[in-house]
């Protein structure tokens, strides 16, 4: 199934089953933690480099943006024919979820769930075909820098409500 052919009715009839992220990424998608470089003056964290490419399975980017989502937003849910997302947080918290509705995958259904931000810096990528969205979980809002396979594209871009699915999947959850 295109992306272009999935409705909101095909992701509500997939059982979706979250997964530890520690040890079951879905297929294709790539979590790399960032190690942070402290001293008495700063810090300096890498967001990208050309031998992660090889090293880490990385892309790329040919378009690299700068967004901002305000505290409590969700963003999502979208996904992507041809593009792949790979991005960070600059400033801020948030939760990334990965849902994967490709029937022909071997991790169809499961759903990866990651919070990223200036006390976890990381960089996640997410290939075509896998659903994605987020929520800002920091005040006042979480700067996000994506360094996108291809320039953007609305034609590749589809999407779906946020709470067509995954309703309870978004933080912070008391208990």
């Amino acid at each position: 199934m295109q992306p272009a052919d999935i409705t909101t009715e095909y992701l509500q009839d997939i059982e979706f089953e979250v997964q530890p992220t520690s040890r079951s990424l879905i297929q294709g998608v790539k979590f790399k933690d960032f190690h942070t470089h402290l001293d008495g003056r700063g810090d300096v964290i890498e967001l990208w480099s050309l031998p992660w490419v090889e090293q880490e399975g990385l892309i790329v980017p040919q378009h690299v943006y700068q967004s901002a989502t305000d505290y409590g937003v969700v963003k999502c849910w979208h996904l992507h024919a041809i593009h792949t997302d790979q991005f960070t947080v600059t400033r801020g918290k948030m939760q990334v979820v990965c849902a994967d509705v490709r029937r022909d995958s071997p991790t169809f259904g499961h759903v990866n769930s990651f919070i990223i931000g200036t006390q976890r810096p990381a960089l996640i990528l997410i290939p075509p075909g896998v659903m994605h969205g987020w929520k800002a979980l920091s005040q006042p809002e979480t700067i996000v820098v994506n360094l996108q396979s291809h320039p953007y594209d609305p034609a590749d871009e589809f999407k779906f409500p946020w709470d067509c699915v995954l309703r309870d999947i978004w933080e912070p959850r008391n208990g």
